[in-house]
């Protein structure tokens, strides 16, 4: 058996689509949907990723500006922009591009942003909200993984998923999605003893652990969904992720690849939040 692999580029060309007509439909009420989107410091990878938003934003018909700032620069400024952005009627989502420098605090962010225009779903009120059940934004990642599940036709109602990783950008926030859609959840992570007998019981398993070709084929309950969120250089110069995608493709039902299944859906997500928050916006003057 050979996994259907979850084509997240040709998924998220389909949201586009979809959003295109909403974008008009705000058009019509003379409002055009603004992302602005901050980038501290020079990651290379950063860049990337920003530029993909922005050839996103352009191809939806959203506005879009991005604000380089020197790592170096005092964090009043960061704070002074977001603050402009968030009285800016004509922004309606708000982007902190991570990784900040190592030495910023990401809680002076995650603080400042307005819940309204958090279109990444990363600020401690937006993180708060999901876990009450009434989330403000779906995180990008997450949210693009569920898409992702649910264009494949794989069921989550009553299934058991695994999720490695527990950070808040991608691991906690994951898991509640998935339990909101009636699954049982288990977070592994760095320390979980007997992490293969864990992963072999999973329907569902996403994997963000952040390390290459972590989850091998006999860690994987043979037709199980694997959602693969990690991507790494290897020294070769190839792209991996966080499974041996190879050799777990002949065991797993479905499988996402990298790059190409879980990126396309995180970005195209962060368009649909910033179409969203530009609605509500507009219902609410």
């Amino acid at each position: 058996m050979t996994a259907i692999r979850l084509d997240g580029a040709a998924v998220a060309r389909g949201i586009y689509s979809q959003l295109k007509a909403r974008v008009a439909a705000l058009g019509r009420r003379n409002v055009r949907p603004g992302l602005a989107a901050l980038r501290v410091g020079d990651d290379p990878a950063s860049t990337i990723y920003l530029r993909n938003k922005v050839r996103a934003c352009n191809e939806v018909g959203i506005r879009s500006e991005v604000h380089a700032l020197a790592a170096d620069c005092p964090p009043e400024r960061l704070l002074a922009m977001l603050d402009k952005f968030n009285r800016d009627p004509g922004v309606h989502g708000i982007l902190v591009q991570l990784p900040l420098p190592k030495h910023w605090d990401p809680a002076l962010a995650a603080g400042a942003v307005a819940p309204e225009k958090d279109v990444d779903g990363f600020t401690w009120r937006s993180l708060g909200a999901l876990l009450a059940g009434h989330p403000l934004f779906e995180p990008c990642t997450p949210a693009g993984v569920v898409s992702l599940l649910e264009h494949a036709g794989v069921a989550i109602d009553g299934r058991e998923a695994v999720v490695v990783g527990r950070s808040a950008i991608v691991g906690k926030p994951m898991a509640l999605l998935l339990m909101a859609r009636g699954a049982t959840v288990t977070v592994c992570h760095s320390r979980t003893p007997d992490l293969e007998g864990h992963t072999r019981r999973a329907d569902i398993l996403v994997v963000a652990a952040g390390r290459p070709k972590l989850v091998s084929a006999g860690m994987v309950k043979p037709g199980a969904a694997v959602v693969d969120v990690g991507i790494h250089r290897l020294p070769d110069g190839k792209l991996a992720g966080d499974v041996d995608f190879a050799a777990v493709q002949e065991v797993a039902g479905w499988i996402t690849p990298v790059p190409g299944g879980v990126g396309p859906m995180t970005v195209a997500m962060l368009i649909a939040n910033t179409v969203q928050a530009a609605e509500r916006q507009a219902d609410s003057r």
